[in-house]
């Protein structure tokens, strides 16, 4: 098993690290020092190495710039008031990119090399690594297709990269309600399809209906199933969950939805607290009918960027329903501040999800 010694490790001559940076770094605009690159050849993965972060210099004949043969994960780490960092359940996050290698055809990187690359990366730029609560460093893992061909085929090569973020809030709204749209004509993913896989392929076909939605004012699209048009799927970025009743309801897992780190982890807790918890199919109908006779409770996203976004408004076609009065619901917020308590270890880890390295 690869561990954290076999990483060969080559640090930047000067770091770009400007601490005013993390007083208020934004999403996803500013980059560490360092990445994780290895690369595959041959049926087997190389040296796992750790590199200045850089531009690639790449072929225009590269496949997965014609194909799309690529997967990405993303996940979090944080950083707890003794300095050291908290990186939030990486191996289920190793789990699903491993689902979705498989349905692209991507060789499969073990554990030991996932875990141990991200540690060491993390490790050697622990400094960006914000202190600020609200704050972290997002972890994004990606592999592509590497070959030079144009033609429809598995590529033989591949490219094995991990970057790291330091993030602060997903929304502009952070915890606060975003406002939610059915998308229309527009549909994600059908079953059988690449809907349960992370893939760019599936965000590229959120972005038209994205950006219509947001020209209306809403943050994001509500997705709904592809054959029916009536059963709610997710969020273009996150799982939805629904409080109807005593009942805690979500979207099941069916091939079209992407299983998400934090909806299992939502699922889990809310067990725990003694929650009838339920994966089932939810019509908007039923959303749109519990709202009218006063069960729908509360509605919010998860997901790794956000954790928690309570949901304070839904529009379908021509109709809008307000939820919990538009403010965050009571549970939407003890969610919020179990899980985060959690990743910045001021609260006790129960479930054994935190992988703790030294800052």
């Amino acid at each position: 098993m690869t561990t954290l010694k076999d990483i060969e490790i080559i640090k930047t001559t000067k770091s770009r690290l400007d601490p005013a940076l993390l007083e208020n770094p934004g999403f996803g605009t500013l980059f560490s020092d360092h990445m994780f690159s290895m690369d595959y050849a041959d049926g087997k993965w190389g040296t796992p190495r750790i590199v200045p972060f850089g531009k690639l210099e790449v072929s225009p004949a590269l496949t997965v710039l014609h194909y799309g043969q690529a997967i990405f994960e993303g996940l979090k780490a944080f950083r707890s008031k003794s300095g050291r960092i908290n990186i939030f359940r990486p191996d289920k996050y190793h789990e699903r990119m491993l689902r979705s290698c498989a349905r692209l055809c991507i060789p499969a990187v073990d554990y030991g090399v996932f875990l141990s690359g991200l540690a060491a990366l993390v490790k050697t730029d622990a400094a960006w690594v914000p202190s600020k609560r609200g704050q972290s460093l997002y972890i994004r893992p990606f592999i592509f297709a590497s070959d030079e061909y144009l033609g429809v085929k598995v590529s033989g090569t591949y490219k094995f990269l991990i970057i790291t973020s330091p993030v602060g809030a997903y929304y502009k709204e952070g915890i606060n309600p975003v406002r939610l749209t059915t998308p229309g004509e527009y549909v994600r993913a059908v079953r059988g399809g690449l809907g349960s896989a992370k893939t760019p392929a599936n965000y590229a076909a959120s972005l038209l209906p994205a950006e219509e939605a947001k020209k209306k004012g809403f943050t994001q699209v509500l997705w709904l199933d592809a054959i029916e048009k009536k059963y709610v799927e997710e969020v273009g970025t996150m799982n939805m969950f629904f409080l109807i009743g005593d009942e805690l309801a979500t979207p099941s897992l069916e091939g079209s939805v992407l299983p998400g780190v934090t909806r299992d982890s939502v699922i889990h807790i809310a067990k725990d607290w003694g929650m009838k918890v339920t994966e089932r199919k939810i019509s908007i109908d039923e959303v749109f009918a519990t709202s009218m006779n006063g069960q729908l409770k509360e509605a919010f996203g998860t997901g790794t960027a956000a954790v928690i976004s309570p949901v304070g408004e839904i529009c379908h076609n021509d109709d809008c329903l307000k939820i919990n009065n538009g403010q965050t619901g009571p549970f939407s917020k003890k969610l919020y501040d179990y899980i985060t308590a959690m990743q910045y270890g001021d609260e006790p880890d129960k479930y054994g999800w935190v992988h703790t390295i030294a800052g």
